[in-house]
């Protein structure tokens, strides 16, 4: 009982250390000036700029992804084929190498340097330090999200289910749509609340391509960089407490989809 009671108060004294006391520093040093402040803070053309574009970038990077999460687990899960190791590496690739590295190589690229960047000139196209360029380096670093999500949950589920569905006639659409999707549905809502979170959240490939140019390229983890770099430290806390609301919603969903998965496998478990 003695023990338990020093790991649990360990744990909370390091959740209060790490995580409540800086999220209550950011809010605090938010509301420094009075929430008129925090207000205009956040009303300020160059910061709804960014959350437009911070936005755009999740609403096109999160669905693309979701479309080769489950093309690629479900490859992977349900077929047997020369390069799946392979496969599997590349997909781990981001979560290995640096995001300010992943950002250097779309640079060298797509950059005026770099090896299609000619081209790109020559047909009056332009990628580096435009959204386009964040767009990529966002759906580069994010996709293995969903992916590693549903691959462990499909190869442990097996395809006894949806061999029936073949079996009994159903098109591989309905067998997808009425079998597949329901059983994966809690990882891949996981997947997609964790990918969200990334894109949004990226900083490091995406300081690289964005040329930091306010209005345009910035997103919100960069406009809190120059605010702060400003010494605007109260507008710089104003438009991370968006980003701690953010994160916050997202731990919020994921703790519900872990309840409700726990939940439906006892219930289906029972059934057993």
């Amino acid at each position: 009982m003695r023990i338990r009671r020093i790991l649990i108060g360990i744990a909370l004294g390091y959740m209060f250390l790490f995580l409540f006391l800086p999220l209550g520093a950011v809010f605090a040093n938010a509301l420094n000036k009075g929430l008129v402040f925090y207000l205009k803070s956040l009303n300020d053309p160059d910061t709804l700029s960014a959350i437009r574009l911070t936005l755009l970038t999740a609403a096109i990077a999160v669905p693309l992804n979701l479309v080769f999460g489950i093309a690629a687990s479900w490859a992977i899960a349900r077929f047997d084929f020369h390069g799946k190791n392979v496969l599997l590496t590349l997909i781990d690739l981001p979560l290995s190498v640096s995001p300010v590295i992943s950002g250097l190589v779309f640079v060298l690229l797509f950059g005026a340097q770099g090896a299609w960047g000619p081209w790109l000139i020559q047909h009056g196209l332009k990628v580096i330090f435009a959204p386009a360029a964040i767009i990529l380096v966002t759906v580069f670093v994010t996709f293995p999200m969903i992916a590693r999500e549903l691959i462990p949950l499909m190869c442990s589920q097996g395809n006894e289910e949806e061999e029936a569905a073949l079996t009994l006639g159903a098109s591989p659409l309905k067998m997808f749509w009425y079998v597949t999707l329901p059983n994966i549905k809690w990882g891949l809502l996981y997947g997609v609340i964790l990918c969200n979170a990334r894109a949004m959240g990226e900083f490091g490939a995406v300081s690289v391509v964005s040329g930091h140019i306010r209005g345009l390229t910035n997103t919100l983890p960069l406009h809190i960089e120059i605010l702060y770099n400003e010494y605007n430290f109260t507008a710089a806390f104003a438009v991370a407490s968006i980003l701690a609301l953010l994160a916050l919603l997202t731990l919020g969903l994921k703790s519900i989809i872990e309840l409700r998965y726990r939940e439906e496998l006892r219930a289906y478990e029972h059934r057993d």
